[in-house]
């Protein structure tokens, strides 16, 4: 239990929503919580999140509010035009989790110093599991008061909170940490894949690079192959994990990103157009680690006919 418990208002209680919220619970804390899809709302009031029969009726009870929404159009939509900071308690505390557009962040932020409550955006990583696990990175921008009042809750949800700065500045950390994710991740499965092609096991690359150079995340935890990583989702037929649709929505979030600041951000360019074609086909509900098997199918294509056999799939 924690020493002092304060009442939250959770708005969206989905895959990731859920298990945060549950975990407040399990800390002690009064959830009120809300989502638009009735089944979530049962499975959260299951696991003892209270439910509201609105956002506006979790916010008017709460002494902080998370919302943890798909885009920033349900964001600003809850800020603006359902006026959800103006149905909270003066000052009350708003932490957006979701991941949206730096732009959108922003613009929440001034919708909450608005009505005059106080904001953090702080988008997380982690994926599924680490929602559950409650080992979530949180990136929060905002002011160091609002995070320092955010941070004994955002430790009970994650086991990293990172203020990275002002306003947006939490958006911002995410969408460039998954840009390196996006391009690493195709990277490897390349790798991956080139060695298949030249008699490599996937076993042996995994012995070589995890414990050289080639060393990150996408190969050591998330490996894209079934087998060298009992835990990665290409043991599970690619079941998310991280969905792919959602690190095609990242990728975009962050070239456009790059775009509007002028960056030449070219392979994070290009990893966002390969997910994005991924994610509308076959990778709609795969982890995005499955991108090794569109790579794998394409260079079907491009393979002399005596190139060598190797790994398999």
């Amino acid at each position: 239990m924690v020493n002092s418990s304060r009442t939250i208002g959770f708005i969206g209680l989905g895959h990731m929503g859920g298990p945060m919220a549950a975990n407040l619970v399990e800390a002690g804390h009064r959830v009120l919580g809300h989502d638009l899809v009735p089944g979530l709302l049962d499975a959260a009031a299951a696991g003892g999140v209270e439910p509201a029969g609105s956002s506006a009726q979790a916010a008017a009870a709460a002494d902080v509010v998370i919302t943890m929404l798909p885009a920033g159009r349900h964001v600003l939509a809850l800020y603006r035009e359902e006026g959800l900071p103006a149905a909270a308690r003066p000052g009350t505390l708003f932490i957006d989790c979701s991941t949206i557009d730096v732009a959108d962040a922003r613009a929440a932020h001034e919708a909450a110093a608005a009505a005059g409550m106080r904001s953090l955006d702080a988008p997380v990583s982690g994926g599924v599991v680490g929602a559950e696990a409650g080992t979530l990175t949180f990136m929060a921008g905002g002011g160091e008061a609002e995070f320092a009042q955010a941070e004994p809750l955002l430790a009970v949800m994650g086991r990293k909170a990172v203020h990275c700065g002002g306003p947006g500045a939490g958006q911002a950390a995410k969408i460039c940490n998954n840009m390196i994710l996006g391009i690493s991740m195709i990277a490897v499965s390349e790798a991956f894949v080139l060695g298949e092609s030249l008699g490599l096991s996937h076993q042996a690359l995994f012995d070589v690079a995890s414990t050289a150079s080639g060393q990150c995340w996408s190969l050591s935890v998330n490996c894209p192959v079934p087998g060298p990583v009992p835990g990665s989702p290409a043991n599970r037929d690619y079941r998310p994990g991280f969905a792919a649709p959602l690190m095609a929505k990242d990728l975009g979030l962050a070239a456009g990103a790059a775009r509007a600041a002028g960056v030449d951000a070219e392979l994070g360019l290009r990893a966002a157009e390969l997910y994005a074609a991924y994610a509308e086909g076959p990778g709609v509900e795969e982890d995005f680690s499955g991108i090794v098997r569109a790579i794998r199918d394409r260079s079907r294509s491009l393979r002399p006919l005596t190139a060598p056999e190797g790994g398999t799939a």
